[in-house]
């Protein structure tokens, strides 16, 4: 039995000649979008609950302790300070989901994640998903009743080494999304590198 012959038409990928041979370059598929979002408002509604609760509790008790006659009566000015601080924990939760809701979203290509934050000055930023080397999700009680969460990419892009992405709906199915993403670009660039 003879030793099969090589093909003359394909050069060896040892030899000196083979590495300094250009590639073949890589079938530029089209960019598709395949997910965009930003702040959920859903991902406010503990912050929301938390606050009418604390709100709630402490004007019952400005009522209810003084007819009882635990404490004397409470004067107008401490009515007028507790509410007033109850008005700002307001008005700072409010503000603050309108900032988030204004200030973040988010983009999945099947090539990259873009990510835009601010307002006033708006900054884009870029990753190509064959970057990306993780994705984890972070869910609290209430968020996983109501699917939303945090989710973690860690890149090796040196710009963007660690990005959280707070407030996602539907969080499982959009970290899944993302790997999958990732996996399916890393496994096509390693298809044509050992192809090349």
């Amino acid at each position: 039995m003879s030793d099969p012959q090589p093909n003359p038409s394909s050069p060896d990928p040892n030899t000196p000649q083979s590495q300094f041979q250009p590639r073949v370059p890589l079938p530029q598929e089209p960019e598709h979008k395949l997910w965009e979002g930003g702040y959920s408002p859903k991902a406010m509604y503990g912050t929301w609950i938390t606050l009418a609760a604390v709100s709630l509790g402490v004007i019952a008790a400005m009522i209810v302790l003084p007819a009882m006659k635990i404490v004397g009566p409470i004067e107008k000015s401490i009515w007028w300070i507790v509410l007033g601080v109850l008005a700002l924990c307001w008005i700072y939760g409010i503000v603050g989901f309108i900032y988030r809701r204004l200030s973040m979203h988010y983009e999945l290509t099947t090539q990259r994640f873009i990510h835009s934050r601010g307002i006033l000055i708006r900054t884009v930023d870029r990753i190509d998903v064959i970057d990306i080397d993780d994705v984890s999700y972070v869910q609290g009680i209430i968020q996983r009743i109501l699917g939303v969460g945090t989710i973690q990419l860690q890149s090796s892009d040196w710009s963007h080494g660690q990005l959280t992405l707070a407030g996602i709906d539907q969080v499982q199915r959009v970290s899944g999304m993302i790997d999958d993403v990732r996996r399916k670009e890393r496994r096509r660039r390693s298809l044509h590198l050992d192809g090349g």
